[in-house]
């Protein structure tokens, strides 16, 4: 008997030959029949759509082994495969539904349905140039096509989206770059941001020239106001920036300012050193490209990078005396920004920030002694 044989076994007898003919007519009627049947649950809409897909698989099941099938069984099974892409690309389950439509296209290149659902479930998994490469062949088994030709024009279309969205990031990127390694030659080290409520998510900015232009922060902690330079360049001193604030005597006093303690001559710079970790080159680069380019267009390898060791400073500082212990350093009108960013002991916040205090205030006093700190 036929089903005694070993597997591979030519059949030698006429009855074997009569077994075998009736189990492949008994396979191929069960096929067709779990095809129909996976067609009626498609048919019968989205709540009977894992029927169909178990159907159509029973049905490729007696088609088995597909690599000995000859060219009509082929195109049946390929018709089986392409179904079930079909309902899988219906379910979502695009992986599955590309990996039926590339077997659809193995079993029967001529499968022209078979590549509209290659099309399909490789636009869902964004891959562009294979839905492409499908829209061509399927162009070359149906050259009139309207369908293969609009989503040819519609992959095409994100092609050109996707190089300009990768030509933008690699341009932010180098930016970035070129920001981070100007920061590093000048010994900048940047930490987490702070006061962004009131600077919003400013960022330096290096020109053509090599300048950094950095927003400044300037905070009056008697009243906690402030200021906002938004084009610092790192070669520009204190001073005229002051100068255009103007604490004049011929100026109107700060609203909060009742004394008009806050003169020209009488105000004084310092910045709060941060005994925080600075950031690591890889967070520096994620900081300066937030808000620029979408995190998930970055390259795996891109913030790979290790933290650097923060040194101490042995500068003239006021200590507070708040349980962070944190230090003040008084900032010398005639340095350059350059200059004051250098200092091994400032961390920059994200941008730079100083505090404005007037030695004709009696808040100076407090201040002075260590009797202040950040709210």
């Amino acid at each position: 008997m036929a089903l005694l044989m070993d597997p591979g076994a030519e059949p030698l007898t006429e009855s074997e030959q009569a077994d075998l003919a009736g189990i492949a007519a008994i396979k191929e009627s069960a096929a067709r029949e779990y095809k129909e049947q996976g067609n009626q649950f498609v048919r019968m809409g989205r709540k009977h759509y894992a029927e169909a897909v178990s159907c159509y698989t029973k049905a490729i099941a007696q088609m088995e082994p597909l690599s000995s099938l000859d060219s009509a069984a082929a195109a049946d099974a390929s018709v089986l495969f392409a179904n079930r892409a079909h309902v899988n690309l219906l379910l979502g389950n695009h992986r599955r539904a590309l990996d039926d439509a590339e077997q659809a296209i193995r079993l029967s290149p001529s499968n022209v349905k078979a590549y509209y659902r290659a099309v399909k479930t490789a636009l869902a998994l964004d891959l562009l140039p294979d839905a492409a490469s499908f829209c061509r062949r399927g162009l070359e088994q149906d050259p009139a096509s309207d369908e293969f030709k609009k989503l040819l024009s519609q992959v095409d279309a994100k092609l050109i989206e996707q190089d300009r969205q990768r030509a933008k990031v690699a341009q932010a990127i180098a930016a970035a770059k070129d920001l981070a390694a100007a920061m590093e030659k000048r010994g900048v080290k940047l930490g987490k941001a702070t006061y962004q409520e009131l600077t919003g998510v400013k960022k330096p900015k290096l020109d053509k020239q090599g300048v950094l232009h950095w927003p400044v922060l300037l905070l009056y902690p008697e009243a906690m106001s402030s200021d906002f330079i938004e084009d610092f360049p790192d070669t520009d001193t204190f001073s005229p920036h002051l100068d255009v604030i103007s604490f004049s005597n011929s100026s109107p006093p700060l609203p909060w300012d009742e004394n008009h303690a806050y003169t020209r001559d009488a105000v004084e710079l310092y910045y709060q050193v941060s005994f925080d970790e600075p950031l690591s080159k890889s967070e520096v680069l994620r900081y300066l490209l937030e808000g620029t380019v979408d995190p998930k267009a970055l390259p795996d390898n891109l913030l790979d990078g290790e933290g650097e060791e923060l040194d101490s400073s042995k500068s003239n500082t006021i200590t507070s005396s708040s349980e962070g212990s944190s230090k003040w350093i008084i900032v010398k009108e005639g340095k350059t920004l350059q200059e004051v960013l250098q200092n091994k002991d400032y961390i920059v916040p994200a941008i730079p920030v100083f505090f404005v205090v007037s030695r004709k205030s009696t808040f100076y006093k407090d201040f002075k002694a260590g009797h202040w700190s950040l709210p």
